[in-house]
Formats: C-alpha cells, structure tokens, sequence
C-alpha cells in the first residue's frame, strides 16, 4: 500500500504477515524479503537505483593565454599603435631621414590637412615624447581595456589632431606632439573617480597621481615650445565631455 508517500508496509509472500517496508527478514516467518534495507533521501523517500546526475555547467574553451577563473582581457593593440607611431615620429626628427616639416602644424594646414593627423606623433624634444606617450600608454591601456579601441581612437583624434588643428587656426607656431591626446585619455579615465570624489563615496584610482601627471603635461608648452596651450586645452576638454557621456552609458 502506498498513499503518495514511501509504502507503509509490504506483504511477506510466505507467510501473507504485513510488515515493515525498511527490513530485510520477515519477524514472523524469516523469509528473506530482500538483499539489504533500502536507503533514504533527506525526505524520507525511498531512494531510486538510477539517480539523476547534475549537469556540470558548460564553458567556454579557454582562449590562448587565458588563466582559469580570470576573465579575458583584450589586448590593446591601438594604444600599442599610437605609442610606437610616437616612437617613429620622435627618431624620424631626430634621424633627418624625411622633410618633418611637411608632418607637423605650422599655422592653417589648409589643403595640407593631413598635417593634423601626422604632427601628434612627430616630437622635437625627448623628454617632451617620453612624458607624453608614457601617458598615452598608460591611460590609453586603461580605457582601452575599460571602453575598447574606438573610445581611445576617438579622444587620439580629438585632443591630438583636433587641438592642433585649432591651434594651427588661432597661432603661427610650430606645434606638434601628443600632448593634447595625452591629457584627453588621462582625463576620461579620471572622470568615473572625479564623479565618485565629489559624491564622497569610494573609488579606486590614483586621482593624486594623475592629477600631477595631469599638471606637467599641461604645463609642457614652458619647456618645449612645439607643445600647444591650445591643443592642451582641447584635450581636457575632449577628455572631460567623452568621459562624462561614457560614464552615464554605463550607470
């Protein structure tokens, strides 16, 4: 007999006595019923022979160079670009191997517009390249893992070619360099930080740390005359807007 739970008894088929489903022997005749009693779940249901094995969860084969249990990350191929086109503009002017001249801003570019594009990576003073691309490096590597390529491609065009493209317009010097690019991935990266300090509450960053850094390449045009306020400027401001827009994308 059974009422949707475990049987309350079972039959001895030698004797006809009803007795308990949970032994072996019958106590009336001492005919074997079974081989061995029969196990309990953790319900007091009788456990079933075939018992459903769990699914193990399914993932993903592993990428090359991926650890178990860390979360792939992206490599950052345009910030490794734009470095080490920095790096060719820097020894470029250096080496005299080709006219310079014509890669860097001297006024209104006019037909000439791909000067904008090129003078972010020619340099005429070393310490001038190596601050500049350490900072690219850097803070172009964070965002680039943080918001992809595209975010880092946009705030290189913006702050680099767009400022000294403004500068061209507005002075007559000779302007070069990635100090505006420099300043516009250095200041979207801090904007989450920023927000987070004005509301008082936690964040991760190093906002001393970059706030100095901030300060020297904004500060640069005083030791390398080629460096422009303008382009530095146009950085900040890049780096601001862009950083605010991906910051409420995100939350």
């Amino acid at each position: 007999m059974s009422t949707g739970g475990p049987p309350l008894f079972v039959v001895c088929k030698n004797c006809g006595s009803e007795v308990s489903p949970y032994i072996t022997e019958c106590p009336y005749c001492g005919t074997r019923l079974r081989k061995r009693a029969p196990k309990l779940d953790r319900h007091g249901q009788i456990a079933g022979r075939h018992r459903h094995r769990q699914l193990a969860p399914s993932l993903p084969r592993l990428r090359r160079g991926e650890i178990p249990g860390i979360r792939h990350e992206s490599h950052p191929y345009a910030t490794a670009l734009f470095v080490s086109l920095g790096v060719i503009g820097a020894l470029l002017w250096r080496t005299n191997l080709i006219a310079t001249g014509n890669l860097v801003v001297l006024g209104p570019t006019g037909d000439r517009w791909w000067r904008v594009l090129s003078a972010p990576f020619i340099y005429d003073n070393t310490g001038y390249a190596v601050l500049a691309l350490l900072v690219i490096a850097v803070y172009g590597w964070l965002l680039e893992r943080r918001h992809g390529p595209v975010v880092v491609l946009a705030l290189v065009l913006a702050g680099g070619a767009g400022g000294l493209a403004l500068a061209g317009q507005v002075g007559t010097g000779l302007y070069m360099g990635g100090n505006g690019a420099a300043l516009a991935l250095l200041t979207a990266w801090a904007v989450p930080d920023l927000s987070l300090r004005l509301r008082r509450r936690e964040y991760e960053g190093d906002l001393i740390g970059t706030g100095v850094l901030a300060a020297v390449v904004a500060l640069m045009p005083l030791a390398a005359p080629s460096a422009s306020w303008v382009a530095a400027g146009v950085g900040i401001a890049a780096g601001l807007l862009l950083g605010w827009l991906l910051t409420r994308i995100h939350h």
